[in-house]
């Protein structure tokens, strides 16, 4: 017989109540660990999307994640007759705001070149831009049916076709529209503003100005040859995608991870303490039982066997539960939730850790109790 399954069969409804409120606290401290990746996960998002080999920006600047870049537009050409460039795209990002059905709607604008590097890999639904103006690609995050109209800077883009999990460093969706109307929504100035810049003898700007110029490479050419080639030019500076990933990770969401990552860290704490006072609370409900055991000469390892059981069952059920819980409800959280093997293989191992410490202490408070406890009233 397997005294720890017997008492548990004996407290069957207790048990479960136990196991389904550590689950929660559990689930918590998954879901946290899911946050902090899906963090990683989104800034990367676009990035990895894109595909580019190298990043050609403003002089000075380390790119349009972390700080304002502008340069012209035809620097895309200069940049395509680089040796060892394969092909060649201007891009433009902007945060803006725009009316949709819903409401208020808060989104990553991206402005590329149909054809060329700077759109999305792939389309969950629907087509990509087309030769039309006023046409928009919007992830599934945007909550946008496919026909759906947005106002955008005063404008009305139509939705054609939406993406999965490109997401900006944020969490805002990315929409993705025509370069030229990405420029007139980000450069073009106002009519008041135009007059003003007449006035004062500035002139109107031109709209031919982008944010960032991505590369691809050819598959023999070295990513950190090319950037040195373009650096010699003085007005521009280049990141191969290795140096773009080190930027977004440790800089742009560099705040955010540890944040999460220090949240993690009490959980886990609060988590342990929780599991080790549950341990010994089960362990003191049956010091009768443990008392009679030693009478009746059951040898220390059969009760430490009994309590080790006991939290290693509670553990990995309450685990079991929670893994179970995050999966279902991950699509209802605001942020990613980037949970792969590794994560819950680690997760799993730290759960184990954890009861397999915490039921130290109630170890040693079952192995002291005496046998003539097993007599009293």
């Amino acid at each position: 017989m397997n005294l720890a399954l017997a008492d548990i069969r004996h407290r069957l409804g207790r048990f479960l109540m136990t196991c389904f409120g550590l689950s929660l606290l559990m689930a918590v401290a998954l879901a946290m660990v899911g946050i902090y990746q899906g963090v990683v996960a989104e800034a990367l998002a676009l990035s990895r999307s894109l595909r580019a080999d190298l990043w050609v920006v403003e002089q000075g600047t380390r790119g349009p994640f972390a700080e304002s870049s502008r340069i012209p537009g035809d620097v895309r050409a200069i940049v395509a007759r680089v040796p060892g460039v394969a092909e060649a795209g201007a891009i433009t990002l902007r945060t803006a705001e725009a009316k949709a059905p819903q409401g208020i709607l808060r989104m990553q604008v991206i402005g590329h070149e149909p054809g060329r590097p700077g759109g999305p890999s792939a389309i969950e639904a629907g087509r990509g831009l087309g030769g039309a103006r006023f046409e928009m690609v919007v992830d599934a995050r945007a909550r946008l049916p496919l026909g759906a109209t947005v106002e955008l800077g005063g404008d009305r883009y139509r939705v054609v076709g939406l993406t999965r999990g490109l997401v900006a460093s944020g969490g805002d969706p990315l929409a993705f529209v025509h370069l030229r109307d990405s420029q007139d929504l980000q450069f073009k100035l106002t009519p008041p503003a135009a007059r003003r810049a007449l006035a004062a003898g500035a002139g109107a700007g031109s709209t031919d100005t982008v944010n960032a110029v991505v590369a691809r490479l050819h598959a023999d050419a070295d990513p950190d040859a090319v950037a040195e080639t373009i650096r010699r030019w003085k007005h521009l500076a280049a990141l191969t995608d290795a140096e773009q990933g080190e930027i977004l990770t440790r800089s742009v969401v560099q705040r955010a991870r540890v944040q999460l990552g220090m949240f993690t860290v009490v959980l886990l704490f609060v988590s342990a303490v929780i599991i080790a006072l549950i341990i010994y609370t089960m362990t003191m409900d049956k010091l009768r039982e443990i008392a009679t055991l030693k009478l009746i000469g059951a040898p220390d390892r059969t009760i430490v066997g009994l309590v080790l059981q006991q939290a290693l069952i509670l553990g990995g059920a309450g685990y079991l539960t929670a893994t179970a819980v995050v999966f279902a409800s991950r699509g209802l959280f605001p942020r990613a939730v980037a949970l792969g093997p590794a994560e819950i293989a680690m997760m799993a191992g730290v759960i184990g850790l954890i009861c397999l410490f915490g039921s130290l202490v109630s170890i040693r408070a079952a192995l002291a109790i005496e046998p003539q406890q097993a007599l009293g009233g």
